[in-house]
């Protein structure tokens, strides 16, 4: 049975490049590879729940851009392609854009972005249609990019799963967060007054509902979790070619999963997938063979 997901966030343009290790000043590089592919944590996890056999929905800041021709031609392209639902469709500006530079021997990877803080939609900016679906939705998912919209979204499905993909703290999360039911956070989420897992985990407690889950991960090293206990969950050992989007792969990979399991599994589970994606350069080959 396919299930449908609304994944609420981030777009941008990414640059990828596969190279010796990223560029020193007034250095040039030659690239060993290169890709351009749609990219931000919503996006990419939307195309993974999609990979895996399900319908996306991704409710984004796209605009027209003629550079979001190359995003719209990238998640077309997908086995499963994902529906876009643009919140300024009449917009001219430049989508954010990422150049990332994937060092070769590590498959540590060096970014610079513009996130979407110039691109705040609004709830009005919805359009009906997408609230049409939202009662057909079986679980959404924000990435903390677009909160106003967020925001209303959880606030108008109230008996639909979310979750929190927190790749680091934003303004205005402090509102979303009583909306959660699955807070998985990387290492690097970091709420006022929190400075490591321990802390940011027993404020995540406080904050969210009282049945909520919540994980942290933490790279290569285990995943802790608390389902009304603490866990860990060990993560494959892997020889990675390529970290950039692994996060977003975990979220878009625990949103098909924790349909069908429980939260454990299904953070080992997504703990497979995102590693598989690891093992290939960009976000998107991993995805021609599984």
């Amino acid at each position: 049975m396919t299930n449908a997901g609304l994944f609420i966030g981030l777009s941008t343009l990414d640059m990828i490049y596969l190279a010796s290790g990223p560029p020193q000043a007034n250095q040039k590089l030659v690239a060993q590879d290169s890709l351009i592919s749609a990219g931000g944590p919503a996006t990419n996890a939307a195309a993974t729940f999609a990979h895996l056999g399900n319908t996306a929905h991704l409710l984004t800041v796209m605009g027209q851009h003629p550079i979001t021709q190359l995003m719209r031609a990238d998640l077309d392209s997908l086995k499963q392609p994902v529906v876009l639902t643009d919140l300024t469709p009449t917009q001219t500006q430049s989508p954010p854009v990422s150049s990332i530079v994937v060092t070769q021997t590590t498959g540590e990877r060096a970014l610079i972005s513009l996130n979407a803080q110039r691109q705040i939609a609004q709830p009005h900016q919805i359009p009906n249609n997408l609230w049409e679906k939202i009662t057909a939705l079986d679980i959404i998912l924000m990435d903390g990019h677009q909160i106003p919209v967020s925001l209303a979204v959880t606030q108008q499905a109230t008996n639909i799963p979310t979750v929190l993909d927190g790749g680091s703290w934003k303004p205005g999360l402090e509102e979303l967060l009583p909306h959660i039911n699955y807070a998985i956070c990387s290492a690097d989420f970091h709420p006022p007054g929190c400075h490591d897992t321990q802390t940011t985990m027993e404020y995540l407690k406080q904050t969210l509902p009282k049945a909520a889950h919540i994980a942290i991960t933490q790279g290569d090293q285990p995943i802790l979790y608390w389902d009304g206990t603490a866990g860990t969950m060990p993560v494959p050992k892997i020889t990675p070619a390529d970290t950039l989007g692994a996060g977003d792969i975990f979220h878009g990979a625990f949103c098909h999963f924790i349909l069908h399991h429980d939260f454990p599994q299904a953070l080992s589970q997504s703990a497979q997938v995102a590693s598989t994606a690891c093992q290939s350069f960009g976000t998107r080959a991993w995805m021609q063979s599984h």
